[in-house]
């Protein structure tokens, strides 16, 4: 189980198993090949494969207007002037746009070198999590709900869908409204159906799917809330719940469709839970495996240290399932489960969200077993986005604040499943 004890490190950074090693490959400031600055508050992410080995890696950036120093246009938003308003999703008004969105950068595993970075989507809202697509694309998530109530040009809390590119240029932003607008955090996609699942960052968020007219195309569909059959609602186990949802029992779960999905009352989630939907705490990263997905809740638990879901969706007329895989009650093992990935060979990697002084890469094996892959002691961050190239012999994830940083991980990984 794991890779053994995790190393001091000299730079004192991060500290890894033996055998394994690490590289800075981004950070937040740095100039980029468009003339713009790398933005801070790294968060979602994700790898595709590049031309002659290259790994194209799409990048979110959780960045609320007001934040000029870590937004991709300098203190005085001075780069501003590098961009073509009229490709920013809002552009709000003045020298004051939104700064969130997602950077691209092309990297070089055989120099552990980023060898370009640019920005591919702009003018959005804390665009926290999201998740690849089985057509080669990265949706990015608006965990916000804010409204032209709120002083924006446009409302927020949308889904954007974001193509792999090589080319420094910005992509028009195209808000995927028929997804639902609410505190988005991320979405795995069932490659056998199209069908995408949808996580909500609220203390009693719901769960939702979304069934696309056609399965590569989101931007028309049926929205729906996830309801568990012949069980308890309230998932949470935690001070805020009602109930007691059981550890490694699997239930049947149903899910009911819902309307007025663009939201303006910001509850789409409490429509869902009046027509009887499950509640979670906090739904956050969310990753799909070989036959089935992993989803962090990070507060659920009696000591609120987070939850891992897992779901199985059904498939030739049988009907999905839902298990609560593991819930951490000591902090030494998780503390506050946030993004997630599936690795190559089947364990999931969760990124940790704590008010611990150092966060790790948490590791969790097919039969629930729990080990530590890596700790940050650079600082306190956050840790987001671990995702590996397609090759799975890297693994990349960013350290939020402080400075933000891209940071790539290679050694002695296992086999690929299967």
């Amino acid at each position: 189980m794991g890779f053994g004890p995790l190393l001091p490190d000299s730079d004192s950074v991060l500290e890894l198993p033996k055998g394994f090693s690490y590289r800075i490959i981004s950070q937040t400031g740095k100039p980029m090949a468009d003339g713009l600055l790398s933005p801070g508050r790294q968060d979602g992410m994700a790898a595709f494969p590049g031309p002659e080995g290259r790994v194209i890696l799409i990048r979110n950036h959780e960045n609320e207007y007001p934040w000029r120093p870590l937004g991709p246009f300098g203190m005085l938003n001075e780069r501003y002037a590098e961009v073509d308003p009229k490709k920013l999703y809002d552009a709000r008004q003045g020298n004051m746009p939104c700064i969130g969105g997602c950077t691209v950068l092309i990297y070089n595993p055989k120099t552990g070198r980023v060898e370009k970075e640019f920005m591919r989507l702009l003018g959005t809202e804390r665009n926290c999590a999201g998740g690849p697509t089985p057509w080669g694309t990265w949706i990015t998530c608006e965990e916000t709900q804010v409204t032209t109530k709120d002083g924006y040009s446009q409302d927020h809390g949308y889904n954007f869908e974001v193509t792999p590119t090589l080319t420094p240029e910005l992509e028009p932003a195209k808000p995927l409204k028929a997804m639902g607008r609410f505190r988005h955090e991320a979405i795995a996609v069932d490659p056998e159906t199209g069908i995408v699942y949808q996580t909500e960052d609220i203390g009693d968020s719901s769960f939702y799917r979304f069934i696309p007219d056609k399965p590569d195309k989101l931007d028309s569909g049926k929205l729906q809330a996830l309801v568990i059959k012949n069980g308890p609602a309230d998932t949470r186990n935690n001070p805020g719940a009602t109930g007691n949802f059981p550890i490694g029992q699997s239930f049947t779960v149903d899910w009911v469709d819902l309307e007025d999905v663009e939201s303006p009352n910001n509850d789409l989630r409490l429509q869902a839970q009046r027509k009887g939907a499950a509640i979670f705490a906090r739904t956050e990263g969310i990753w799909m495996g070989e036959d089935e997905m992993y989803f962090a809740c990070t507060t659920g638990g009696p000591q609120m240290f987070g939850q891992i879901f897992r779901l199985k969706p059904g498939r030739k007329g049988k009907p999905d399932t839902l298990e609560l895989f593991i819930e951490s009650h000591d902090s030494d093992l998780m503390q506050n489960a946030d993004n997630l990935v599936v690795a190559p060979w089947g364990d999931v990697i969760i990124c940790e969200d704590s008010n611990a002084p150092h966060k790790r890469l948490v590791g969790v094996t097919p039969q629930g077993e729990i080990y530590h892959l890596a700790k940050c002691v650079y600082n306190s961050s956050e840790l987001a986005g671990a995702c590996f190239s397609p090759d799975g012999q890297t693994l990349f994830f960013n350290v939020q604040n402080h400075p933000g940083m891209t940071i790539a991980v290679t050694g002695p990984w296992p086999e690929k499943r299967g």
